[in-house]
């Protein structure tokens, strides 16, 4: 299993560099989620001022990122899934494309699960770009189950699928 950690401010130059290389291949593919201007460096400080940012470690470096926070949107009401239980919500999932088939996804992720149990929570969720096969063969193979397909108001025209963990 690779490491994870808390990502700190030093880490957020290579951050950043990672989203730059992930960014023109999801648009390439036709995922449209994020893009130059988002997600962004002072997106990232707050995450990590907020303790919710976590990095993946490959030979040492940031090989993938993932805010893990208890914020859902208000239109996580669309999904079939009840939004008045807290849960642990994967946001700003990345993984360095020279690092992508590695597990660091995998270790994110276990990461999440981790944190609800820390947190004493039951429920793990996550919403992907419609676009984003990668994480749709994902979240199902790790115990997830799909709940339906938003909208989110901040990124218009585009399309996102929903999936829930309940653990214990």
């Amino acid at each position: 299993m690779l490491p994870t950690r808390r990502a700190t401010l030093t880490d957020l130059p290579a951050i950043l560099a990672l989203v730059r290389r992930v960014v023109p291949l999801m648009q390439a593919s036709g995922n449209f989620q994020w893009s130059v201007d988002y997600p962004n460096a002072e997106v990232f400080t707050n995450d990590i001022e907020q303790r919710h940012l976590w990095v993946a470690e490959l030979d040492g470096a940031v090989a993938g990122v993932a805010a893990l926070t208890q914020d859902q949107d208000d239109e996580y009401a669309q999904a079939d899934w009840d939004v008045t239980q807290p849960a642990l919500v994967t946001h700003r999932l990345a993984v360095d494309p020279a690092a992508q088939g590695q597990g660091v996804a995998l270790a994110l992720m276990e990461q999440a699960e981790k944190q609800a149990v820390a947190q004493g929570l039951n429920f793990l969720r996550v919403d992907t770009n419609s676009e984003n096969t990668a994480t749709q063969r994902l979240f199902p193979k790790l115990g997830y189950r799909f709940a339906g397909e938003i909208t989110l108001a901040f990124r218009p025209g585009l399309r996102f699928f929903c999936y829930e963990k309940r653990l214990g």
